[in-house]
């Protein structure tokens, strides 16, 4: 940052635009808006903008007052944030209206001056204001409450003086009114120690040294700021993490004077923050007044001893007591400011390596500053020499505000380089004489940077010097390995970094480092293509491409435009915001003009500049047809037409001008969006490819670098996730994982959101729906699977009627995305699933049997001859698409298992027909055809399929075991018998003999049942956003769990040892961890925690060691564990659902932090029984919870809390109705005569099918 640039407000930044596409950009509104939720979050920079005011005060002169606060003029004005005028008959203040002002002539305050004895607000010396991760916008804690009050003055006047008043986490401020940017004062929840009512509307707020007074205008106002201030101080005091009434460290502080005023004020700079007091003494007693934001300030010398720290809103003109403070002062404050700017992420892995911490020219401490072509880390003033040879010779970027730049490969390349190594070719012969240090004047470092970077003088001379083909050569071997120096030193000596390989494959040195999966090879060259180098007869060549250039595409046309954007378009775009233009697509360039007379286009993309070109829907805007384009400097144009033959021949002529010819292929197809990503793939993680991707409906073509094409179908992939934080899309399907990166956010925006909504299900027919490997709908797919596994001894299952809700509701889940739906016993009825599936197949659009067929499918039932029979079906079955061909074999296969089990579940051939006849015809039932159909598919199962009978009776042991299995565990956790009912002591809210419930545990009873039956008994009644759990408690091991509200309770207490319980209490966190999930596009997380391993086989305790730092990666699937962040293997690997995580860790074992999480695994193998249990730390609580939010979303698939409330969940104790939905009830046991005499008795009458339908 140059040191008298006036830092950019983050709003008004923008982008280099067209003539036609620079638009002025909208205001941000200066009022705050309330936030939803009471939680503390860093808001958006708009947030941190808006919630700045300036205003005025009752009682001061604004002549006398801070005559050198400063109203912005009119052309300063239209460089910053607008604010609302101030309103007249109102004068300029930041002091509190408590304060006076001490002054040799007394009587210009006399009015409304400064106390010197009482003061109303205060900087927290509690370790608030530490550094946090930023980005380019500060941060203030979101507000929780705000409003008007009236306030009392300390001075024991009778009357009130309105106030607006904000509370955020940290501090109650109060304005002079609404539009204020600055406070009049600020107390901090830290020191409030007290609020109470008092009076008529009235409430104190209590502080060590102050009581204040507030009157609002209700009761129940009133009543609301009493509890959020009591909420409020009460959390600030147990997250202060230092003693408060230890002093804050300040960056600078002391007294300034304020032009126009003979008293000073003490001024502290504070990381990114300015806070005014009145004397040092209030600074330590926590009496401030106001506090300045340092990223929309700037700081500008103005004479001797004085200096303005402008703010959009404001300037504070300075004067400080001597002109060497001045300095410092300037200097503190712009300090700040760069600190509200920038992130030191960078710059702490750079400075991970020990020789970069040194300036690589004068060895100056902390480098802030990198050239990221000649691989030097550099202090300021250095930076600021190598800036003047100009960036064909030194790339000089921040550390700390270039974050962009600092790809992962660079970062790398620095670290395995450091200042040490990379000195040893650039400084190998440095004369001592000419050595810098770090107080050498400024002539000294442009002399010594110029001759070592310039000149090369100090360099050390590769033995190749001065022979181009050998160097070249080299160059070319040399990529191919790791040794990164070497390629440094060719380089520097005179290679050419664009010299031909003679490998028409890898035509450069770069398409050679990334065909050996050398990434920091290529990261190196690519920084170095244009590099002016020491040698002047080597110059910089053109910059390697991907492909071959595309053949030359002419054509030209009117079109319409809107003005290009930088962010995604979310609504209709009206024809009235087009216009219409003069387009042009002609030696590689798409212009476009005010008109086809103009010779000057209004705007211009080189075909290389295009990224993505995406096609509307029809009638998506205000023109039938409409295209976007997408560039390279993150800019969309949108064009349109009502032709839609020009449409199609633009969008061909648009593609074909930059889709290489290695991926011709793509432009024969009707895609829907069409260009280049990086992307990684499973056999190779370790180097991005440039790929091109074309979208035609449900499937993605892609072409890949030096690989063929091929398609994804996107609706049979096994898994697609978004990994936000890296922003990447991966792609699941068997045996291949593909991850594409978003190189750019807003054309990888557009491809997330068309891509996902390709891989979900497009509509009701067959084909449509997300499929198995198999081509069987998901839905189908997960249904069986789960029945198969859970209910196949059902009795009267797929007749008995499950609840109407629950049904609807897991539909309209599998609909929106059947992939993401996993089907668990226990939160899942068996009935509810059985129901599903038949509604599936009742509501699918042209039917299982296709419309086509259904009635010759219907009439083969009544040929005689049954190998005749047999043929005309195999031969209609032969007839049917492809999905539906697996879709109905997986059924029929599925039903011929049930009736196999008949014995158990009373399901036979008749009553399966009765059932799935009129469901996959979707007939009325009048006609028993459509059953006879079904039975015959079922009792010919092997024939009409041609099964192979031997896989058959495979399939039939295996579900034997599992019904076996099942019975096993039925015998051992009863459910529902009244014997088998299980007596358990809970206790709620803590463990004592008053608190004691006995209560009687059937296996059926979920976590929340048990909780509500608790809370009934002692008629306890649960509020909205109280979150009463049951919590399994182990006192032994100092840790406890929240059982998930639909997990069975029984299992857990025949696991529980004599030093474990029950305990109902609320959930302190489920708000904040709902809030937090919700906030997340993904459940998945990663980061550092402290790790340590216990492991326990056979109940002997064996501890590996202490806690050390690991990296781990939480997905949807497992948990892995990596040695540090860099790592490309990991350490250990867990299946996340088998997981037990719970609160707390043994304080035996001297966890680093209180915020511990205990992870457990117990393996079922009988042989081998062992239990793994290992520790995790966080460093603060609110990480703690993140990582345990994320675990329970992924293990209960974001369903942490019950939607309709705790209350709710009563109804599922409900026993099942014995009423049978709509199916005919026919016997469930009984001779056949005896069945067919019902259905024949229900043909007869066709109601009765639907007189007792849920």
């Amino acid at each position: 940052m140059q040191k008298d640039q006036t830092p950019q407000v983050p709003p008004r930044i923008r982008t280099p635009q067209t003539l036609e596409d620079t638009h002025q950009l909208t205001q941000p509104d200066a009022q705050l808006a309330l936030p939803a939720r009471r939680v503390t979050q860093p808001p958006s920079s708009k947030s941190r903008l808006d919630s700045l005011d300036y205003n005025s005060d009752d009682y001061e002169d604004p002549d006398l007052f801070f005559p050198s606060v400063h109203q912005m003029n009119a052309p300063d004005r239209d460089m910053s944030l607008q604010v609302p005028g101030k309103e007249k008959e109102r004068s300029t203040s930041l002091y509190s209206d408590d304060e006076q002002l001490d002054e040799d002539d007394p009587s210009p305050w006399q009015d409304g001056g400064i106390d010197n004895q009482q003061g109303s607000f205060y900087l927290p010396n509690t370790g608030r204001l530490a550094p946090a991760p930023k980005d380019d916008s500060s941060q203030l804690a979101a507000v929780i409450k705000m409003g008007w009050l009236d306030k009392n003055p300390p001075q024991g006047a009778l009357y009130y003086q309105r106030r607006w008043v904000k509370l955020d986490v940290d501090y109650l401020r109060y304005f002079d009114n609404d539009k204020e940017v600055y406070s009049k004062g600020i107390i901090s929840t830290a020191f409030i120690t007290n609020v109470t009512s008092v009076g008529e509307l009235k409430f104190e707020v209590v502080t060590n040294n102050r009581t204040f007074i507030f009157r609002a205008e209700s009761e129940g106002e009133r009543n609301d700021w009493v509890t959020v201030l009591k909420d409020c101080s009460r959390g600030r005091h147990w997250r202060s993490t230092m003693n408060l009434s230890s002093p804050l460290t300040p960056d600078y502080q002391g007294y300034l004077e304020l032009r126009g005023l003979r008293s000073k004020l003490y001024t502290v700079v504070v990381t990114d923050k300015v806070f005014l007091y009145k004397t040092m003494e209030d600074y330590r007693i926590g009496v401030g007044i106001t506090s300045i934001e340092m990223n929309v300030g700037n700081v500008k010398d103005t004479d001797r001893r004085g200096f303005d720290l402008t703010t959009p809103y404001r300037i504070f003109s300075f004067i400080a007591e001597s002109e060497q403070l001045r300095e410092q002062w300037v200097d503190a404050m712009r300090a700040a400011i760069d600190e509200a700017l920038s992130n030191s992420e960078v710059a702490e892995r750079i400075w991970a390596e020990p020789s970069n911490s040194l300036c690589a020219d004068c060895e100056a401490p902390k480098p802030e500053w990198a050239a990221i072509n000649l691989c030097v880390v550099v202090c300021k003033r250095c930076a600021g020499e190598h800036r003047g040879l100009g960036p064909s010779i030194s790339k000089v970027r921040s550390l700390k505000m270039d974050k962009n730049i600092w790809t992962e490969e660079l970062i790398q390349v620095f670290l395995l380089l450091g200042n040490e190594r990379v000195n040893s070719f650039w400084a190998a012969n440095v004369p001592p004489s000419e050595a810098l240090t770090s107080s050498s004047c400024s002539e000294e470092r442009r002399r010594f940077i110029a001759n070592k970077y310039r000149q090369g003088k100090y360099r050390k001379y590769h033995p190749l010097y001065g022979n181009q083909r050998e160097l070249n050569n080299a160059l070319c071997i040399n990529v191919q390995c790791s040794d990164v120096l070497e390629t440094l030193s060719l380089i520097f000596c005179g290679a050419d970094v664009n010299c031909p390989t003679g490998n028409a494959s890898c035509p450069s040195a770069l398409s050679l480092a990334n065909a050996h999966s050398q990434p920091l090879q290529a990261e190196l060259i690519r920084h170095n293509l244009n590099t002016e180098l020491p040698r002047s007869e080597v110059g910089g060549g053109m910059e390697a491409v991907h492909y071959s250039p595309p053949p030359c595409v002419s054509y030209n046309g009117f079109l319409f435009k809107t003005a290009s954007m930088a962010r995604a378009i979310t609504e209709r775009k009206a024809k009235e915001e087009f216009s219409r233009r003069w387009c042009t697509l002609n030696d590689g360039a798409f212009s476009y003009y005010e008109s086809d007379k103009n010779s000057n286009p209004n705007g211009s993309l080189k075909a290389s500049e295009i990224v993505c070109l995406a096609v509307d829907a029809p009638e998506k805007h205000g023109y039938d047809s409409t295209f976007e384009l997408y560039s390279e400097s993150e800019r969309l144009y949108l064009f349109g037409t009502d032709d839609p033959d020009s449409h199609k021949e633009w969008v061909k002529s648009i593609a074909k001008s930059f889709i290489p010819a290695t991926a011709e292929p793509l432009l024969r197809l009707a895609f829907e969006r069409i260009g280049r990503l990086k992307c990684k793939d499973g056999l190779n993680l370790q180097t991005s490819k440039v790929g091109w991707f074309a979208l035609v409906g449900s499937t993605l073509h892609v072409y890949l670098e030096d690989s063929q094409g091929e398609e994804i179908h996107l609706r049979k992939l096994n898994e697609l996730s978004i990994q936000q934080d890296n922003e990447v899309l991966v792609l699941v399907e068997r045996g291949r994982t593909l991850y594409i990166e978003g190189e750019r956010k807003l054309d990888f925006a557009g491809w997330c959101g068309a891509i996902q909504a390709a891989a979900g299900s497009g509509g009701d027919t067959l084909s449509q729906q997300q499929l198995t490997e198999t081509d069987i709908p998901v839905i189908v797919h997960s249904c069986i699977g789960y029945i198969t596994q859970c209910g196949l001894t059902s009795e009267g299952i797929y007749r008995k009627s499950g609840v109407n809700s629950r049904v609807a509701a897991l539909c309209e889940r599998f609909r929106r995305d059947a992939r993401s739906l996993c089907l668990r016993e226990g939160e899942h009825q068996v009935d509810d699933v059985s129901n599903t599936l038949k509604r599936f197949f009742r509501e699918l659009e042209m039917g299982l049997f296709t419309a086509e067929d259904a009635c010759t499918w219907l009439s083969t039932a009544a040929i005689q001859d049954e190998s005749k029979k047999i043929s005309q079906y195999q031969l209609l079955f032969n007839r049917l698409p492809r999905v539906n061909k697996a879709t109905l074999q997986a059924l029929i296969n599925h039903l011929y298992c049930v009736q196999r089990f008949s014995e158990l579940n009373q399901m036979n051939l008749h009553n399966l027909a009765i059932v799935f006849g009129p469901t996959l015809f979707q007939t009325d039932g009048k006609d028993f055809s459509a059953g006879r159909v079904i039975e015959d598919l079922i009792q010919h199962y092997t024939l009409i399929f041609e099964v192979d009978e031997q896989q058959l009776n495979k399939q039939l042991e295996e579900i034997t075991v599992i019904i076996k299995v099942r019975e096993t565990l039925n015998t051992k956790f009863p459910s529902t018998e009244p014997g088998g009912h299980f007596i358990c002591t809970v206790y709620l809210e803590e463990k004592k003999e008053t608190a004691e419930q006995h209560v009687k545990i059937p296996g059926s009873m979920t976590a929340a049942e048990l909780t509500c039956e608790v809370l009934d008994r002692r008629n306890i009644l649960a509020k909205d956003k109280e979150y009463w759990s049951c919590w399994e408690v182990s006192d032994k091991e100092e840790m406890e769990r929240p059982l998930h509200y639909q997990e069975r309770v029984l299992p857990i207490l025949h696991s529980f040892g004599t030093d474990s319980h029950l305990l109902i209490k609320k959930h302190p966190a489920m708000e904040m961890m709902t809030v937090y999930l919700a906030s997340k596009v993904d459940a998945s997380k990663h980061g550092i925690m402290k790790f340590r391993e216990e492991r326990s086989i056979l109940g002997l305790g064996r501890s590996s060691g202490s806690f050390h730092d690991r990296y781990f990666i939480l997905n949807s699937s497992s948990l892995r564990m990596y040695k540090e962040v860099r790592s490309n293997r990991p350490e250990r690997d867990w299946p996340v659902k088998n997981l037990k995580v719970y609160l707390g860790i043994k304080k035996k074992f001297r966890p680093p932090t209180c915020w511990g999480l205990t992870v457990v695994h117990e393996s079922k193998k009988p042989e081998k029984p062992e239990r793994q249990q290992w520790y995790l730390c966080c460093d603060i609580q609110s990480e703690m919870r993140e990582w345990y939010a994320t675990f329970l979303s992924i293990q209960y698939d974001g369903n942490l809390w019950p939607q309709d409330g705790l209350q709710q969940t009563r109804v599922s104790r409900v026993l099942p109705d014995t009423r049978h939905g709509n199916v005919s009830l026919i016997p469930l046991r009984g001779s056949e005569n005896e069945m067919r005499n019902s259905v024949a008795a229900f043909s007869q009458d066709p109601l009765a099918l639907f007189r007792d339908v849920r």
